[in-house]
């Protein structure tokens, strides 16, 4: 009788480990996904950027060093990207994210270059990436948050070792120009003069 409760208990604790490092692999391999689409929209924005710089350059000529600015933040981003760092990625992502912003309202102020329609169509293309990019990083950072909770989950956290797990970085805001709040007036008053 003891044999037969040992033995349903050695089964019970094998099929349980099995299980626990199944879910720990599968976790680290969604984990790996969500990163790899992160990598995709950024690859498109970057890809995006020349083509928004080369139909704004002939008309921004003096404003050369906003221009400068986001091809060096670009290029910065791209060597972070292929790093696999999330930290060094998100910052050089951020400091794009500010280059862009300042180009972009650097075009608002041209109304001729904003009404081209290429402009247009690029910054449209722009904001949507930009959006796709948002939701890769809510998706990346959900699948880390599970799969870094499974890793210290009791009894899980006992298979973790095996299954190769560790704890995976999130995606945090480091810049300080990303996280400030807009201002944004939608008052219809004009400024007296």
């Amino acid at each position: 009788m003891f044999g037969i409760l040992l033995l349903v208990l050695i089964v019970i604790v094998v099929i349980f480990a099995i299980s626990s490092y199944n879910r720990l692999v599968s976790l680290k391999n969604q984990v790996a996904n969500a990163w790899k689409q992160i990598d995709v929209q950024l690859k498109r924005r970057h890809d995006l950027i020349p083509n928004l710089i080369n139909t704004v350059k002939g008309a921004m000529n003096f404003e050369k060093g906003t221009l400068e600015a986001v091809v060096a933040a670009r290029n910065t981003a791209i060597t972070a990207s292929t790093s696999g760092n999330v930290a060094a990625t998100a910052s050089a992502e951020g400091q794009l994210t500010g280059a862009l912003s300042r180009l972009l309202a650097v075009v608002e102020a041209y109304p001729d270059l904003k009404a081209t329609a290429n402009v247009a169509q690029l910054q449209e293309e722009l904001t949507g990436t930009e959006n796709k990019i948002g939701f890769a990083r809510q998706l990346y950072n959900d699948t880390a948050t599970q799969y870094n909770t499974a890793q210290q989950s009791f009894p899980t956290m006992l298979f973790a070792g095996m299954a190769g797990a560790s704890p995976s970085q999130l995606w945090e805001i480091t810049d300080e120009g990303e996280r400030a709040v807009p201002n944004v007036d939608l008052s219809l008053d004009t400024p007296a003069k």
